[in-house]
């Protein structure tokens, strides 16, 4: 007679994997993927090293399930900011930016981890898939905006990625490890922190408007 799994195997098969994707999540937003070890992984989860590769077969495996997670993550909070406004598509648009700067800004190990670190090819192939998911967020709020001719006539899918990689490209500057912020600490002490992401933001969407103008 085949085995079959209870109800209680598979919540504690459940509550096992995500003690694993946590405990991940957590080191690297400290030291960033390459110097995660699964040694380290089964020691924060509580776990005996050989239970991390019953769930997991690879840290490739592991560090895929845990990018396309947060990541994923990060995607939702960019379609909220489009999503929440009351104002124009460009505000919209401006809000988007600012949220997901200000957030890799507050977690700049882990930011910079998602956007930029080098990795498994498993992970870089996922980091392209999310590339695209903002892509199409921002593809959306140009055609918006295009409507309410607050954005001028263009094509908006290139724009879209053009904005994703300007973004992403300005920032995984100062967020390298060495660079202006504090990655032993988890918090960007650069003084000039919100001036750098005025910037950033002044920058995109003079490109979209094709206009000098003044972020809020």
């Amino acid at each position: 007679m085949p085995y079959r799994e209870t109800s209680q195997v598979r919540e504690r098969k459940t509550a096992r994997r995500e003690r694993l994707l946590r405990a991940v999540w957590e080191l690297v937003g400290e030291r960033g993927f390459e110097q995660v070890r699964m040694v380290d992984v089964a020691a924060r989860a509580g776990l005996a090293t050989g239970t991390v590769y019953r769930y997991f077969g690879s840290r490739g495996e592991l560090f895929a399930a845990v990018f396309q997670r947060a990541t994923a993550l990060e995607v939702e909070h960019v379609r909220q900011a489009l999503a929440d406004t009351s104002g124009t598509a460009a505000d919209g648009v401006e809000a988007a930016l600012r949220t997901f700067a200000r957030r890799a800004m507050r977690a700049p190990v882990l930011a910079w981890s998602l956007m930029a670190e080098p990795v498994d090819p498993r992970v870089e192939q996922a980091r392209l898939v999310y590339r695209r998911s903002y892509a199409r967020l921002f593809q959306t709020a140009i055609e918006r905006g295009i409507g309410e001719s607050v954005f001028p006539p263009q094509p908006a899918g290139l724009s879209a990625n053009a904005v994703v990689g300007a973004l992403a490209e300005a920032l995984a500057g100062p967020l390298a490890p060495g660079r202006d912020v504090d990655h032993q600490a988890g918090a960007v002490q650069a003084i000039a922190l919100e001036s750098m992401i005025d910037t950033v933001v002044r920058f995109c969407m003079q490109g979209l408007t094709g206009t000098m103008r003044t972020v809020k």
